[in-house]
């Protein structure tokens, strides 16, 4: 089996890579380094099973040439920064939307059936039914979270008239080895600045589900390997809640510090489109007999210890 896999260098991709590799596929990752590192796939050099090529997914001929005898792509590219696009309002449309079209147009023209497709729980806004199964109907609160879901509108209706079959997985927070950003990432950075103060955004409240990569690569295996539907969507996250206070003190604690002031921004959110609560149902997925190694603190403490070990 041979796979490409967009946002390879990145950091779920390249675990992605890596496990694939394992499995007995042959890789090609595809990145176009904006947010993705080279150094996350150095060890797979000498790999002849594995080979890198700098790209972007708006760039539909070369993915066109590209994915020629390929079987499956793993769609984990995106512009996945809520924030940013707060002031970029193009920015998801074009690198999400307008990829995920490219890259269907190049399966259809070189006949790879399978699409999986890394989409998002920010889709489903702020969710009046916890915990929130696939089915829920959302209003759409980030330009990042509208994009994944025209992303998956489109990818179904591009099932309907031709052989793809799509695989959607909507994350939660994903964290380990090779997270370069996020909120365990951000307290470790201004820690290092001030240890004795840390800026929390929004009121410390925010709940949310934080899942080992190791975890999410499984699950998204599992789905994959497991469910043969035309159209396969499924929730992954861990359902387990942790407040961003209780990251903070995970963060603190593993950089052995004490007394450390917490100055709080006020507010439910840390941003614009920042969804306070975030619980998946993960009913679906675990039908299939997928189901998490890691705790959330222990995804968390994990994370922390690699970023003071390479941040």
């Amino acid at each position: 089996m041979k796979a490409f896999v967009t946002g390879g260098a990145g950091f779920i991709g390249s675990h992605l890579v890596d496990r694939l590799l394992a499995d007995g596929y042959h890789v090609t990752a595809f990145d176009n380094l904006t947010e993705g590192k080279e150094e996350n796939l150095k060890h797979l050099k000498m790999n002849k099973n594995f080979r890198f090529v700098k790209g972007d997914v708006r760039d539909a001929d070369m993915l066109y040439k590209l994915l020629k005898e390929h079987d499956v792509v793993f769609h984990m590219a995106a512009q996945a920064n809520i924030r940013k696009s707060i002031e970029d309002h193009y920015g998801d449309l074009q690198n999400n939307l307008v990829g995920t079209i490219n890259i269907l147009e190049a399966m259809i023209k070189n006949n790879v059936k399978d699409m999986v497709f890394a989409s998002t729980s920010a889709l489903y806004g702020e969710a009046s039914i916890r915990p929130t199964p696939e089915t829920y109907a959302p209003i759409q609160t980030s330009l990042y979270g509208a994009s994944k879901l025209a992303c998956e509108a489109y990818a179904e209706a591009y099932v309907q008239f031709s052989s793809i079959n799509f695989w959607a997985y909507r994350f939660s927070n994903v964290v380990g080895e090779r997270c370069r950003r996020g909120v365990i990432w951000d307290f470790i950075h201004k820690l290092k600045k001030n240890p004795g103060k840390l800026e929390i955004l929004g009121n410390g409240k925010q709940s949310k589900e934080y899942i080992h990569v190791e975890d999410c690569v499984n699950g998204i295996l599992t789905g994959y390997n497991k469910s043969k539907e035309r159209v396969n969507i499924f929730n992954l996250a861990v359902e387990e809640n942790k407040t961003v206070d209780e990251v903070a003190d995970y963060v603190i604690d593993e950089m052995h510090l004490h007394d450390v002031k917490r100055v709080y921004t006020g507010g439910e959110r840390g941003w614009i489109g920042d969804n306070p609560i975030v619980h998946l149902d993960m009913t679906k997925l675990k039908s299939l007999g997928w189901y998490p190694k890691h705790t959330a603190e222990d995804a968390i403490r994990t994370t922390a210890r690699w970023t003071l070990a390479n941040g």
